[in-house]
Parts: C-alpha cells; structure tokens; sequence
C-alpha cells in the first residue's frame, strides 16, 4: 500500500493498470497461437454427405504499421491461420488464410480482411468498443463496404450467401472464435452453414526481448 497527504491509502491489488491499447480490442491477440479442439462443419463432395471434422490450429497476428487513408487512421495486425485434420499434423493442411485484423478507433470499427486459399476473399467488420472483449466480423455479397468474393467455379457450385465471425476473449487468456458461411449447394438444391469453431491458447509473445541473443 502507499500513503500521499492528500490521497488515502490505496491497495495496488484495486489499481486496474492498463496501457493505451492502440490497438484497441485487437491488443490481446498479438502472438503466435495453438488449439487442438477445433470442428469444421462441411458438405464434403467426394462422400456426397455433411460431416463434422476435428482439427488442430495454428495462428499468428503481428502488429503493422500505421495505415493512413486520408482523415482515417488505422491500426491492426497480420495474421495467419492454418489448420490440419486430426492425425494429418504431419500432412498437407485442409484449411489456410492470410488477412489483415484492423481497428477505427475514430470510427469505432474493427475490420477483417481475409483471403482463403480456396479462391475467397472476404472484407468484414462491425461496430467495436476499444476495449470489448466479444468481436463480430460480418459481411455479405454485394455490400459496399463488407462483401464477399469468390471464383467462378465456386459461384455456380457453393454460392456464399452470408459470411459472420466472433471472436471472444476469456479470462483465463484464451480466445475462441466462430465462423459460419452460410452457403448454397449446387449438388443438393439446398442452403447450409458451415461452421468452424476452436478455441486457442497462447505459445508465444511477441516481444523485442525475443530477438536478443
């Protein structure tokens, strides 16, 4: 405890000290990242069925420069996610993205640029606060600002009707996230969700330590 004239005693286990956070609700995902409890949901073509898959994950989100778009500010991290099926550790993965996480601090918006390696690319965000624990990422096709795009062969056979992502930050230092495209099949004249969700742990800080030595 200290003790000032003019201040009474204060407990430093009541301060709650907290930085800047330029990077506003995205600061807790720097770092490289693991789970091993995800499930992907899909149509799979060869079986002609819908089947659950479980997954390990890998992810890293590292901080970029300033972005500046006129009067608009940006800051945000790189990031990468790739994922193989259970007992494929050692194999091609079954699923990879590269994008770019934002955050509008004067506007109040994250945003999530993402390209798949499938042919995709998405631009999805939403309202944010700077310090929310709970993020949504949405996007459909045809908005102007948060759409969706995707190759020829996809259009006529998977047709991504609505895109929406969460992610979540738990107190134990852990995030999980959820994605659901909500898709139309060619194949069966029918639309469906498909659905990933994983939980992740951090194993590794990013840290200017790090590179000394």
């Amino acid at each position: 405890m200290y003790i000032t004239e003019d201040r009474p005693a204060v407990d430093d286990a009541d301060v709650d000290v907290q930085s800047p956070q330029k990077l506003g609700p995205l600061t807790p995902l720097v770092g490289r990242w693991e789970g091993d409890v995800g499930v992907d949901l899909s149509y799979h073509n060869q079986d002609d069925l819908t089947g659950r898959t479980g997954y390990f994950e890998q992810a890293n989100f590292k901080p970029i420069p300033i972005q500046e778009n006129g009067q608009q500010t940006l800051w945000g991290l790189t990031y990468n996610m790739t994922a193989w099926r259970h007992g494929e550790e050692a194999m091609d993965p079954f699923h990879d993205e590269i994008g770019f996480l934002l955050w509008d601090k004067a506007n109040g918006q994250v945003i999530r640029n993402v390209v798949f390696g499938r042919g995709i690319a998405i631009l999805a965000g939403s309202d944010a606060g700077p310090r929310d624990r709970v993020l949504h990422f949405d996007a459909k096709p045809g908005d102007p600002s948060y759409g969706i795009l995707q190759n020829r062969y996809l259009m006529q056979r998977a047709e991504i009707k609505d895109f929406t992502s969460t992610f979540t930050f738990h107190d134990d230092g852990t995030f999980s996230y959820t994605s659901d495209l909500l898709l139309k099949l060619a194949a069966t004249g029918t639309e469906m969700h498909h659905t990933d969700v994983n939980t992740l742990h951090r194993v590794q800080r990013y840290h200017p330590s790090a590179e000394l030595g």
